[in-house]
């Protein structure tokens, strides 16, 4: 049933029960490969959820039994004749059942083996449940979104799937990895993350800003977004406004620029601020928080006069002024620049009808995805797959032993970008052996000075990398770009539509010289279309996409005539829910551009060749908020936190203990029968029919969290986590620290894998994130952030251009 596409051929076992698991081989069903659903008897859980049909579309279904000897040696048959397991198992859990790593590469060297736990293989929870509230519980997630409460006591659940969809895209960039080391080898090999490190792909810089004020307390002032009375404590608030409407609708402005900021002034009828004496500075003003207050009343206030079609009418006039709609659930699929990337699709479902969803993740020119495949009924094609038993097993063409090497050895990333985004896109893939070339102008890339203490802001996207610093606005500048370009594998360009091909930089221009190119458009909106001109930010994209309201939705009030107060209430907790520098929109597309990246490479290796490949902000943010976004008549609505953002529901929840708070996380069947005989002594759980089931425990939420609110209350945090989580029960001592305290403790950080120590030309030495995969035969690699301009002079070498040459370049300040 797969569609002959960039991937077809490949068979992938997909043993996964969330979604997690559902999000990595769907990308191989998008792209033509077989994949093999194993369901227990039932079906999947994430069967009932909304987005299944998304999840699971183009998949074929076979129910088993894994704890069924006959079952089980059907699946391992199966095995025998995949070219990739996804599996999520616990520690050992597999291995109990026959199907560990060593034994199936025994009998299928070629079997890529990708598994993802919650807190990963090592380290003091290595044996937590794979939920993923635990994970941003103990990382103290939960506390970094601490403004998004109107709670200043207690963390908040945060609902957006930050741990959940980056693990899904790590691990799949470790499986599209080893796919392609695997055509230099023909072994496969086990790969491995987990929810934990999936998550922290996601900081922007707070790792290295956490870093440098506690080695130099001096250096500068951290200062949080507002300061206690809630006023503004950072120019960024301004620039990135939240504004209501007339008619009571939120707007995310994006004005980080000079210019963009100036605009937006004008617009709101205070550009006469920037030459008045008494608002000079704007929009800094030092220690004067009543003056930040003021300018932040001011631009309210302005933004309130105009209706929302009144702002859309100046955003359709002025390309340099712009805000997002905060949107929630299904209205996402509905942004124009979505539709008109052709990124929604209506797919017929055998069982729902007409399903809602998003397009592929990575939108290629020579191989597209085929996404018009229905979802899977439960064990519809069980006939077929068990017909694959008598073909052969798989063969390894081996002829020699592989030595440990990086998986993207000998592969050239040329990067054009700025800031996050796609920046981090490349970088991740130097952990994994390539050479990413980024091109800055001579002053460096902004993100480099966008904190005040040298350096802090782009030290995690300048990892590994190589730097050459050119003036693009010489032609002499572009022709060296162009010279670099000839033979590199790949090109990433994330700037505005328009840019590249202004600068003979775009697909065509690379092309000529290098026909074989795989070209990545990373913008945030798109390279042409109603936004492609846009300017774009992790909060605009994180509006547009549903990241705040998914996590604060029901307790916004989106009516006219809200007070000053109501509203400035509403901005902090929407500036919060929405793009901390934890976790944002940034952070997702960074992953979408990786996999857009490892992509192109696999699909060349496999006979494609080069082509010109897109993957947008706004479109992997639909991805990862698909939960929320895929619909059809009768879809059954996604659980949204509660009004005091304490969780989802009684077993799935933040408590307070007599010290602290915990998390439980009970949801299933399974789960809660451990739970209740591990409390058996202190209260009667288990036969009381109020709760007796997973529906009925839903009916009675609120009687079930009163009695567990008390039953938490009699012990501390730390004591119910060291009682029930070594039984196998999801419940952890809330952190209430900022996560870089939390990984900086060696016996977390350290211990679970998560840090490593590099050395950097300005820093010496300090700790650094470690790779976030690990490969039992490949290598990886954790190298330190690279200066402006560090190795100009080596890569002009390289492409043969001589020391003369290069000197008279740098003497007209062309290059840096």
């Amino acid at each position: 049933m797969a569609n002959l596409g960039a991937l077809s051929g490949l068979r992938i076992i997909d043993l996964v029960p969330n979604r997690v698991g559902a999000q990595i081989s769907q990308f191989f069903a998008d792209f033509g490969a077989d994949v093999i659903q194993v369901e227990p008897v039932g079906g999947l859980d994430i069967r009932r959820q909304a987005a299944y049909p998304f999840w699971a579309r183009g998949k074929q279904s076979i129910v088993l039994d894994v704890a069924n000897d006959s079952d089980r040696e059907i699946l391992l048959k199966l095995i025998m004749r995949a070219d990739i397991l996804v599996e999520t198992s616990k520690n050992a859990e597999l291995e109990k059942f026959g199907l560990g790593h060593e034994y199936l590469a025994t009998h299928n060297p070629r079997l890529i083996h990708t598994s993802v736990t919650s807190f990963g293989r090592l380290g003091p929870y290595a044996d937590a449940p794979g939920y993923e509230g635990l994970v941003h519980a103990k990382l103290g997630v939960f506390k970094a979104f601490q403004r998004m409460s109107q709670s200043a006591d207690v963390p908040p659940f945060v609902n957006v799937p930050f741990a959940s969809f980056s693990a899904s895209q790590v691990a799949l960039h470790g499986t599209l990895a080893a796919l392609i080391e695997r055509e230099r080898s023909g072994l496969g090999q086990l790969v491995e993350t987990n929810l934990a490190q999936g998550f922290l792909t996601l900081d922007t810089w707070v790792w290295f800003e956490y870093l440098v004020t506690n080695r130099w307390p001096d250096a500068f002032i951290k200062s949080a977004s507002f300061d206690e009375q809630g006023r503004p404590a950072s120019p960024l608030l301004f620039m990135l406004l939240i504004g209501h409407t007339k008619d009571g609708s939120w707007l995310q402005f994006a004005a980080v620029a000079p210019h963009l900021y100036a605009n937006l002034m004008k617009h709101l009828g205070l550009a006469w601020m920037f030459t008045d004496d008494e608002w000079k500075g704007l929009p800094l003003f030092g220690d004067d928080a009543d003056k930040r207050q003021e300018l932040w009343t001011r631009m309210l206030l302005a933004a309130r006069e105009k209706t929302l079609l009144e702002w859309e009418e100046i955003f359709a006039s002025d390309a340099d002024i712009f805000a997002e709609q905060f949107r929630s659930g299904a209205v996402a699929l509905d942004h124009p620049q979505l539709i008109h990337d052709d990124m929604v699709v209506d797919v017929i479902d055998s069982e729902r009808g007409r399903v809602r969803q998003p397009g592929s993740i990575v939108k290629a020119s020579v191989t597209p995805a085929d996404v018009s495949h229905s979802a899977p009924m439960l064990d519809e094609h069980r006939e077929i797959i068990l017909s694959l038993l008598e073909t052969p097993t798989m063969k390894s063409n081996l002829s020699r032993e592989p030595v440990s090497e990086l998986p993207l050895a000998g592969i050239t990333v040329l990067e054009l970008a700025t800031l996050f985004a796609a920046p981090h896109g490349t970088t991740m893939l130097t952990d994994l052996g390539a050479k990413v070339i980024k091109v800055e102008p001579l002053e460096g890339d902004r993100i480099r000075s966008i904190l005040p203490f040298p350096e802090l802001g782009g030290l995690k996207v300048m990892q590994g990398k190589q730097s050459i610093a050119i003036d693009l606005s010489t032609p002499e500048g572009i022709a060296c770009v162009l010279r670099i370009a000839a033979s590199v594998d790949v090109v990433v360009q994330g700037y505005r539509a328009g840019a590249m091909k202004k600068m003979s930089l775009d697909y065509e221009s690379i092309k000529r010289d290098n026909p074989n190119v795989i070209y990545v458009n990373a913008p945030g909106y798109g390279v042409d279309g109603p936004y492609g001109r846009r300017p774009a930010y992790a909060p605009s994209i994180g509006a547009a996409s549903g990241i705040p309201l998914a996590n604060i939705g029901s307790s916004i009030e989106e009516r006219p005539n809200l007070t000053m107060e109501q509203i400035q209430d509403v901005a902090r907790r929407l500036s919060a829910a929405s793009a901390m520098a934890n976790a944002q929109a940034d952070g997702f597309a960074a992953l979408g551009v990786s996999t857009a990246i490892l992509f192109g490479i696999a699909a060349r290796d496999r006979g494609a060749g080069g082509q010109e490949l897109f993957s947008s902000m706004l479109n992997t943010g639909a991805h990862a908020m698909s939960a929320q976004a895929v619909t059809f008549p009768g879809a059954p609505l996604e659980p949204s936190p509660d009004n005091d953002l304490r969780g989802l529901s009684a077993t799935y929840r933040i408590y307070d203990a007599k010290e602290g708070f915990v998390f439980l996380a009970t949801p299933s069947e399974s789960d809660w029968s451990l739970f209740t005989a591990a409390v058996a002594d202190s209260v009667s759980l288990s036969n009381d029919v109020r709760f007796g089931t997973s529906a009925l425990r839903h009916q009675n939420t609120s009687s079930l969290v009163k009695i567990l609110t008390e039953l938490f209350v009699m012990k501390s945090s730390k004591e119910w986590e060291s009682e029930l989580l070594p039984l196998g029960i999801g419940c952890v001592d809330v952190s209430t620290v900022a996560i870089e305290e939390v990984l900086f403790d060696d016996s977390f950080g350290r211990a679970s894998g998560y840090v490593t120590d590099v050395v950097h030309p300005m820093l010496d030495e300090h700790p650094r994130l470690a790779p976030y995969l690990h490969f039992s035969r490949s290598r990886t690699q954790a190298l330190p952030a690279v200066l402006v301009g560090q190795q100009t002079d080596a890569i002009l070498s390289e492409v043969e251009m001589t020391a003369d040459q290069i000197n008279d370049l740098r003497s007209r300040h062309i290059v840096g």
